[in-house]
């Protein structure tokens, strides 16, 4: 196991980390995963791919660890807006519709930071998962406040939540968001996040 997948209690180790994991983002999102390896990113910090090994097993561990802060950029932002003091209904609404513009922008936008993302989904890494479950566990929260207010009808927030989730995966799954932006037959966000909020109704 690399010392990258330990808890990093040295500052001066965590700051190497730290460095590694900006400097591999800068250039995938400038080159493309694809056309990064651990040299490239070793030269740029002035230092040996030896170096590199020192923190990271492999290209492949780096990429995990910048999909994860990525992702937990994506978790900060709905954690936020799902303790919002806001109805249910407006929160899972506002929620959504953040999503999908992040998607949008940052995974769309930049194709090479899509490229990274796509990567990660065909690894189907754990990390990933993680994610998914821990807004769920959000979706389920604000499901359950939805239904102490009346807001939403007596039912499981755990398998609403997920059934929420899947019913709006289109808006927020990359590779569905880039497969339909041009499709003319496909129901428009507004559309797909009223029909799943009237479902929990």
């Amino acid at each position: 196991m690399s010392e990258a997948a330990n808890i990093v209690a040295d500052p001066a180790r965590q700051e190497n980390v730290t460095r590694i994991l900006d400097c591999a983002e800068r250039l995938f999102r400038h080159y493309g995963y694809g056309k990064t390896n651990v040299a490239d990113i070793a030269r740029e910090l002035g230092m040996s791919p030896a170096n590199i090994y020192r923190f990271f097993a492999s290209k492949v561990e780096i990429h995990q660890a910048v999909c994860g802060r990525m992702l937990g950029a994506s978790y900060k932002m709905a954690y936020e807006i799902m303790h919002l003091p806001i109805s249910a209904e407006e929160r899972l609404r506002r929620y959504i519709h953040a999503q999908y513009k992040m998607t949008l922008e940052v995974m769309l936008d930049q194709e090479k930071v899509h490229e990274m993302v796509i990567v990660a989904l065909e690894r189907d890494w754990g990390v990933i998962d993680k994610h998914v479950n821990s807004i769920h566990d959000l979706f389920a929260e604000v499901i359950r406040d939805g239904i102490a207010t009346g807001e939403f009808r007596e039912q499981d927030p755990e398998t609403a939540s997920r059934c929420f989730g899947a019913a709006t995966v289109i808006l927020c799954h990359p590779q569905m968001v880039a497969q339909c932006l041009a499709k003319t037959n496909r129901a428009m966000p507004d559309e797909l996040i009223d029909y799943a909020i009237r479902a929990l109704k």
